[in-house]
């Protein structure tokens, strides 16, 4: 998602990260961003406390921009954020890996034609405006998607329009189609339909997701920790897939998550739905965290980095970005390492 770009190059040029950050003993601070999904059940019911026996700081942050500094200054340790800052902050050189995919972003994001636009298929994009976020995972994902639609860049009008300036365009009329996530995407689907997501777009090879970061020297420094933690996230997102239809508005998972980060309950299970959370032998697969430089996170944030660079967000794309990806907890849990 967008928002992680503002203040993104100027806080990693301001801080030099050597891996030498140090922490208390059995405490750790751990950021999350207020997106609906099941392991926010976990941290509201203490659970990574009880599984882990560390002391947690739980830490808000509203963008990807925000987490990475911090990470970068070892403020904090682990924390959520988009593929996009990720292979930022990988390209970087930061002290991070990701070790955990908390959701493949599948239907969440989508992009959505207008209802009397006259787009029918994918060709009638042509001699449209398209409104997207720039340098977001939509941004990405429409410009694959135009690719492989075999309509090139003249072919259509792309705006830079953040979400909610895109809401109220598309009920001017001014754009005939976007690319966005909720609550836009809600409010667009009303009068229009959806004709591609992200969800199969990333089955066409360049997946868009949120994962989990860990500095690197704090994950060697504490094994068991780490397997604890992902065996616990592991759980919660477990017992959401084991039957989605409890999680009600009434329910108590839903109740928890609403209580840590506010919002509707109305609205956490069809924001979940849009989602898929990978289970562990998943995670552990090339489809995702596994393969090295050929598994399917490497392959997408070296895509990722590519499209940043093209944006002039980064100077330069690594040769492989398996350096800044990590399976080692996920199949630690599955051998039954802790």
């Amino acid at each position: 998602m967008t928002g992680w770009l503002k203040g993104l190059v100027a806080g990693l040029v301001a801080i030099t990260i050597t891996g030498t950050a140090a922490w208390a003993q059995n405490e750790v601070t751990i950021g999350y961003q207020l997106i609906y999904n099941p392991w926010k059940v976990a941290i509201a019911n203490g659970d990574f406390e009880k599984a882990t026996g560390f002391k947690i700081d739980w830490r808000k942050f509203d963008s990807g921009a925000k987490v990475i500094t911090a990470m970068a200054s070892g403020d904090v340790q682990l924390a959520l954020a988009g593929s996009s800052p990720a292979a930022a902050a990988i390209s970087r050189g930061l002290d991070v890996e990701l070790i955990w995919i908390v959701e493949n972003i599948g239907s969440a994001e989508a992009l959505v034609v207008r209802n009397g636009s006259g787009i029918v298929a994918p060709q009638d994009l042509r001699g449209k405006t398209i409104a997207v976020p720039f340098a977001s995972t939509s941004h990405f994902h429409l410009l694959f998607a135009l690719e492989q639609f075999g309509i090139g860049p003249k072919d259509v009008t792309v705006l830079n329009m953040q979400p909610p300036q895109i809401a109220a365009a598309w009920e001017r009329g001014d754009i005939d189609a976007a690319f966005v996530w909720d609550p836009a995407l809600g409010k667009i689907k009303k009068n229009g339909k959806v004709l591609i997501t992200s969800g199969t777009l990333s089955s066409w090879g360049k997946a868009t997701f949120d994962g989990m970061l860990a500095s690197k020297s704090f994950g060697a420094a504490h094994p068991q920790f780490m397997c604890k933690f992902i065996k616990t996230i592991a759980a919660a997102d477990q017992a959401y897939r084991s039957n989605p239809a409890a999680w009600t508005p009434d329910s108590a998972p839903v109740k928890a998550i609403v209580k840590l980060i506010g919002g509707n309950p109305a609205d956490v299970p069809k924001v979940l739905a849009l989602y898929d959370f990978p289970p562990l032998e998943v995670q552990a697969s090339a489809r995702w965290l596994g393969g090295g430089a050929k598994g399917g996170v490497a392959r997408a944030l070296t895509f990722t980095a590519q499209f940043l660079k093209s944006q002039k967000k980064i100077p330069a794309v690594l040769p492989d970005y398996s350096v800044g990806v990590n399976d080692r907890w996920v199949k630690m849990v599955l051998a039954g390492g802790c």
